[in-house]
């Protein structure tokens, strides 16, 4: 296993490859004549992409990725990138990894991070296939992201106990953490994606029902964007690594939808973040590869029951409206802190990261 510094540098020739093929984007007509009813609102988009292809300063926002220490290591083969924070006071300091979700990045991280060196290390990778790691050599699972960051945190940085935080992918890699690995992870804390158990030995309670059928209800209106990456990836991605406009239509789609934003996207994401975000999907070529855990999500298996202490910050987004602490009381024998703080959505600790920093702090704390 190797680490090695690492830098963002993308090449002359790919910004302007990038401002050509922004320049002769070809817009749709609204389906709907009320904002965003449809997806992404046409007329925001011209100005978004307008935006990116002449104001927006990639080297600036290049550098202000590149003022924080970036690393590669190779696990198992495999490259991993990551940003690593040591705390301002070393000693005793609790290490952390903090993981991202779809369609996010190590990016979702970075406003959160500066506010937890007071007393703890931190470590946000990328998820396989994100960015600038590489894809598992196997289908794609939490559990097996999890034995990967195990490894990243044990075997490359030395670390023999860590907490760890995440949401959305990030919050089932987090889990899969606690339960496989229960001698070194000090913790758990997730804000989304939080498990619910198998309901074959104790039935579910009419309260848990009745968020399980909201959620369903949720999914079906939802869903149509994972349909697609579940059943037919390849096709969606061919457009995608094409068109640039077309690569931050599909992400600025969930942004919006799942921020705690009242429908004002820009409210949470300034353009600068939508852009940069953009950027790195594009020169890296990965939003096909993101798609990955989605069409191996098939392998992914019920996480079993997670011993080590555990925190829930529940998103403010409508998947988890009414998620009663029963349920992952099912998944959590020692659920330690439980706060519904109704700000911040599915990108929270971008959101709200202060209020991120102070739950983390709070739970983590008395476990260094």
């Amino acid at each position: 296993m190797t680490i090695e510094a690492f830098d963002i540098s993308l090449g002359d020739d790919v910004l302007l490859d990038l401002r050509e093929r922004l320049s002769r984007t070809l817009y749709t007509q609204p389906s709907d004549s009320a904002y965003w009813a449809a997806g992404v609102d046409p007329g925001y988009l011209r100005e978004l992409v307008a935006y990116w292809a002449g104001e927006f300063d990639w080297r600036a926002a290049e550098a202000r990725l590149n003022a924080f220490p970036q690393f590669l290591a190779e696990v198992n083969g495999r490259k991993v990138h990551f940003v690593h924070l040591r705390a301002e006071r070393p000693e005793g300091a609790l290490p952390l990894v903090l993981t991202h979700g779809w369609p996010s990045s190590f990016v979702e991280m970075l406003r959160v991070a500066p506010l937890l060196t007071g007393r703890f290390d931190v470590v946000i990778p990328s998820l396989p296939g994100f960015l600038f790691s590489d894809l598992p050599g196997q289908p794609y699972t939490r559990r097996g992201v999890a034995e990967i960051w195990h490894e990243l945190m044990t075997g490359v940085l030395g670390y023999e106990r860590f907490g760890a935080f995440g949401g959305d992918i990030g919050g089932g890699v987090t889990q899969w953490l606690g339960a496989l690995f229960p001698e070194s992870v000090a913790g758990v804390h997730v804000t989304s994606a939080v498990s619910t158990a198998d309901f074959s030995e104790r039935p579910a309670t009419p309260e848990e029902q009745a968020y399980l059928d909201h959620l369903a209800a949720y999914d079906e209106r939802d869903q149509g964007y994972s349909e697609i990456m579940w059943t037919r990836p390849d096709t969606i991605a061919a457009a995608l690594a094409d068109s640039p406009a077309g690569l931050i239509a599909w992400i600025i789609d969930k942004y919006r939808d799942w921020s705690d934003c009242d429908g004002d996207l820009e409210k949470r994401w300034d353009k600068d973040t939508l852009c940069t975000v953009a950027t790195l999907y594009w020169a890296t070529g990965s939003i096909g590869s993101s798609f990955r855990q989605y069409y191996d999500y098939p392998n992914n298996r019920p996480v079993p029951p997670i011993s080590v202490p555990a925190a829930i910050t529940l998103s403010n987004e409508p998947a988890y409206v009414g998620l009663p602490r029963s349920l992952p009381e099912r998944v959590f024998s020692d659920l330690r802190h439980w706060s519904n703080p109704g700000r911040g959505g599915h990108f929270m600790s971008h959101e709200e990261p202060e209020q991120v920093a102070r739950e983390i702090t709070d739970f983590f704390g008395p476990l260094s």
